[in-house]
């Protein structure tokens, strides 16, 4: 009978990989903890809001076709709030919120321009969606998810606060009730 001597080597990999992934444990308690202090909830809305206020976040571009098959560039609204959200007609809570939208977009006027993302590949699911809920809002249909991709969007509905100067100044995730005062109020600051 032999006596078994350990690897040193393997002894090292297994301690290596054992702090390796305490430390990969650490950072993600650590983005846990910053989703759940940093982030404020408005009161009668249930989308968690975030304040971008690091350096300037400039929203990126989107060129991406209307309804009526013009395009649309993001850039053209340079000089106005615009207000994008990120939804997709199999997605319960962007439903839900969408008539909100729509009062929204009638309260504020030509204040700010709301501009909602549809994610869906079936264009004709998405048409015949804005059709019967009488959608009044700027859309688009994004079927390759090229603009969400962008905004690093990951969950649906995802809208962004869009100032006049073409800077993200709040992220909200999550359905929200559009016409609550607190929304307005901040939409009428910008």
């Amino acid at each position: 009978m032999t006596n078994a001597v350990p690897n040193p080597d393997r002894r090292r990999t297994w301690v290596g990989l054992a702090v390796f992934a305490a430390v990969i444990a650490l950072l993600a308690q650590r983005a846990v903890d910053v989703l759940l202090v940093q982030p404020r909830e408005l009161s009668a809305a249930r989308a968690v809001a975030f304040d971008v206020t690091a350096a300037d976040v400039e929203a990126p571009p989107a060129n991406l076709a209307t309804l009526d098959g013009k395009r649309f560039d993001l850039s053209a609204y340079r000089g106005k709030v615009v207000f994008l959200n990120f939804w997709a007609t199999w997605c319960p809570p962007c439903i839900e919120e969408m008539p909100s939208l729509v009062k929204l977009q009638q309260e504020m006027g030509n204040k700010v321009t709301i501009l909602a993302v549809s994610e869906d590949a079936d264009d004709a699911a998405y048409k015949q969606f804005v059709r019967d809920h009488n959608i009044d809002l700027l859309t688009v249909r994004d079927p390759k998810n090229s603009a969400n991709t962008l905004y690093g969007t990951f969950k649906f509905p995802e809208t962004y606060v869009i100032d006049k100067d073409g800077v993200i100044r709040r992220k909200f995730i999550g359905a929200a009730d559009w016409s609550n005062p607190e929304i307005i109020d901040y939409l009428n600051k910008l």
